[in-house]
């Protein structure tokens, strides 16, 4: 079964840093465009940061840009969101995803369209 568990996510204060870990089970992250999308209450899903197939491509959305870096770890079949810097505004349930995929943006564009197969997230609060 192909399947794709967010860890991570806690309560933490404004100005602190958390990591994301998103695990694949059932096939090889590394063969595949990952993304991190989040959505924060009343607002719409909004794609946060992407890596390309290749992993010499990345995006991250202009919120979170300097702030916020993706990275994989092929040993554990994983990629990470490395949160620093956090604000208020960053609280949102966070979701991976990946896709066959080239490139980073084309990736990040493309996946929340159907978010059909996508796991039950993990919540950040950023809250002092």
């Amino acid at each position: 079964q192909l399947r794709l568990v967010e860890s991570g996510g806690g309560l933490v204060h404004p100005g602190g840093s958390l990591r994301l870990s998103c695990a694949a089970s059932g096939f090889r992250l590394d063969s595949y465009a990952v993304g991190w999308f989040r959505r924060a209450p009343g607002k719409n899903l909004e794609s946060v940061s992407c890596i390309s197939k290749s992993s010499d491509d990345t995006f991250a959305a202009e919120s979170v840009e300097g702030r916020f870096t993706i990275s994989r770890d092929s040993a554990k079949n994983t990629v990470h969101l490395q949160m620093d810097r956090l604000k208020p505004e960053d609280t949102a349930v966070y979701y991976c995803a990946a896709g066959d995929f080239t490139d980073a943006v084309h990736f990040c564009l493309v996946a929340p369209l159907d978010t059909s197969n996508w796991g039950q997230g993990t919540q950040v609060t950023v809250s002092s």
